[in-house]
């Protein structure tokens, strides 16, 4: 199992209980296809990078979970016909790419000592 993120960008014209729906509807389509929700972070509403759909907000959901590796293409297939979702952005996590950088520095910085 991968570890990935979902990030979701909900309409801020969408009422309060449309924006929930989504967000359910994106963490159910996560558990329907194998994953296992880890935690839900909720950015609230932010200004968009640039205007979509004559919007310039919306608000901001990033869903952290587990899941088998053809899952994702799954998800996001089915993520993008979601109502009052403008955009979406599914990515693998690789928390253990920041420990092996580490790694790798510490074992140049012994080289290093070992030249001297």
């Amino acid at each position: 199992m991968n570890k990935y993120e979902l990030a979701v960008v909900i309409s801020a014209k969408a009422e309060e209980d449309a924006r929930t729906g989504a967000l359910e509807k994106c963490k159910a389509l996560v558990e329907r296809f194998g994953g296992q929700i880890g935690k839900v972070d909720e950015w609230g509403k932010k200004r968009l990078a640039y205007e979509i759909d004559k919007m310039t907000e919306g608000f901001y959901y990033f869903i952290k979970f587990e899941a088998e590796p053809t899952a994702p293409a799954e998800i996001e297939s089915r993520v993008r016909i979601v109502d009052n979702v403008i955009r979406y952005l599914l990515v693998k996590d690789d928390d253990d790419l920041v420990t092996n950088q580490t790694e790798d520095e510490e074992i140049e910085e012994e080289r290093d000592d070992l030249d001297e």
